[in-house]
């Protein structure tokens, strides 16, 4: 039996109408999801509060087993779980492995939080015992995006529940089945007590409400860093905390002492990896002179060669992008930029919603596609000098998501990184790279700094709450 029947999908009725789930590559019906209303957000947070109570007193190890379970889920069901990312998200198969992969990881790492120390023991001018100790936070909020949708709504929901919390998951309606319902399958297999986690896709009303809900005290959003901007305002106004994971415009910087061989399928795997629809995704290429002409030739005829199609029927090594709109964005980015004198290398043209994988070369401050984020595959291809240079150009901009650099120096390499105000450094290899392990996370525009893995993860989703005991009643001057 599958684990996602279309007919049964939604256990509840919501009532923000219905949704038919496309796929980009086609343009076919994948089936229809009913959205959430903010009516819809209440309930759930309320039923999930309801239900957290007895989650949080359930015996660490009974927490760790429903995550453990679960993360075998993801490994067992991962054929189905495989097909619905690649026709849904339009990934390639070997991106949406990956996203099965990081999620079991993820809910390995998750049951094992179940069992960490919960607080510590402090020292006291008073006859008492002092302690801390990490609480659950209630319910978590989480709203995630369509572009690695499994792995950026798992990252939340995983550790969220071990720590004994409730939580709410609004995912992008356009990835609904494989960043949301999948997730309420899996888990409701693994054996999560009903009532604790619920799947609600739905577009801003929703998002609002959730944010807005005074059962919901702390949110999880990934997305963009203009939304971003509109959830970490209404989270303060309604005194809650909201972990912020935004956008970027992460730069690679390649040193004269690169490997050219070596740095090109890195630097193209930066810029075109899941059609550049990530927010790590290298989008500039800064390049030492001696090495520019060179490096742009061959980054163009890389591009040139990759095979852009359905990723579901065809092997190819870049789907669709998600939808018309986002693939105007990234034409009207590309063609304003070859209109400021950029010189178009390499793509620039797209066939419904397949586009070329596109080098740009010229670029400078004022070169669109160079300065904004694109979301697309484009990758600008600057030239600099000396080292100051490098490191000015790569700390421009509002962004501070990741960063890569190329050279034979390793030692170097980290030197010239200290210099880069960035949530994540990776030397010898490009921007995009993520670990269930690893804290994750950018600054500035890019974030409110790492929020996942391990330490992270118990700050996020917990409370410290300070306890003191006394054998006899205090006494007081009066």
């Amino acid at each position: 039996m599958p684990l996602l029947d279309p007919t049964t999908w939604q256990s509840r009725t919501l009532s923000g109408g219905e949704y038919t789930v496309t796929e980009p590559a086609t343009g076919e019906p994948l089936g229809a999801v009913t959205l959430a209303a903010a009516e819809d957000v209440a309930t759930a947070a309320r039923t999930a509060r309801a239900a957290q109570a007895e989650w949080a007193k359930a015996p660490h190890f009974v927490r760790a087993a429903v995550l453990r379970k679960a993360g075998d889920l993801f490994a067992a069901h991962a054929g189905e779980l495989r097909d619905w990312i690649v026709r849904e998200s339009g990934s390639i198969p070997g991106k949406a492995d990956f996203e099965l992969h990081v999620a079991a990881q993820e809910c390995y790492e998750a049951a094992a939080l179940a069992s960490r120390p919960t607080g510590q023991i402090l020292p006291s001018e008073a006859p008492r015992l002092s302690y801390t100790r990490r609480v659950p936070v209630g319910v978590v909020g989480v709203i995630a995006p369509f572009n690695a949708p499994l792995i950026l709504s798992i990252r939340s929901v995983a550790p969220a529940l071990a720590l004994g919390n409730g939580v709410v998951l609004k995912p992008d309606p356009r990835t609904a089945v494989c960043g949301g319902l999948a997730l309420g399958a899996v888990f409701a297999e693994a054996g999560l007590p009903e009532g604790l986690l619920h799947i609600l896709p739905g577009g801003p009303e929703a998002g609002q409400a959730l944010v807005a809900d005074p059962q919901v005290p702390v949110i999880s959003f990934t997305g963009s860093t203009a939304a971003g901007r509109t959830v970490g305002e209404a989270a303060g106004r309604h005194l809650k905390r909201a972990h912020l994971e935004l956008g970027g415009n992460s730069a690679l910087i390649v040193l004269e002492d690169a490997d050219i061989d070596a740095v090109i399928s890195t630097a193209a795997w930066g810029s075109f990896f899941h059609q550049g629809q990530i927010c790590m995704t290298t989008g500039r290429h800064l390049v030492h002179a001696s090495l520019y002409e060179e490096y742009v030739e061959r980054l163009a005829a890389k591009a040139d060669a990759l095979a852009v199609g359905d990723p579901y029927r065809e092997q190819v090594h870049l789907g669709p992008i998600i939808d018309s709109a986002q693939l105007a964005k990234i034409q009207g980015l590309v063609e304003s930029s070859t209109a400021r004198g950029a010189k178009l290398a390499a793509g620039g043209t797209h066939e419904k919603l397949f586009y070329r994988p596109t080098v740009l070369a010229g670029v400078d401050d004022t070169t669109p596609a160079y300065a904004q984020e694109v979301f697309g595959p484009v990758a600008p291809v600057r030239a600099f000098g000396a080292l100051d240079e490098a490191a000015a150009l790569a700390a421009e901009g509002p962004y501070g998501l990741s960063l890569g650099i190329v050279t034979r120096d390793t030692a170097r390499g980290l030197e010239l990184a200290e210099r880069i105000p960035t949530g994540i450094v990776h030397i010898n290899d490009q921007t995009v790279n993520d670990e269930a392990v690893a804290p994750f996370g950018g600054i500035a525009s890019s974030g409110t700094g790492a929020r996942f893995g391990g330490e992270a993860n118990l700050e996020a989703f917990t409370d410290v709450r300070w306890t003191t005991v006394r054998g006899d009643v205090a006494a007081y001057p009066f």
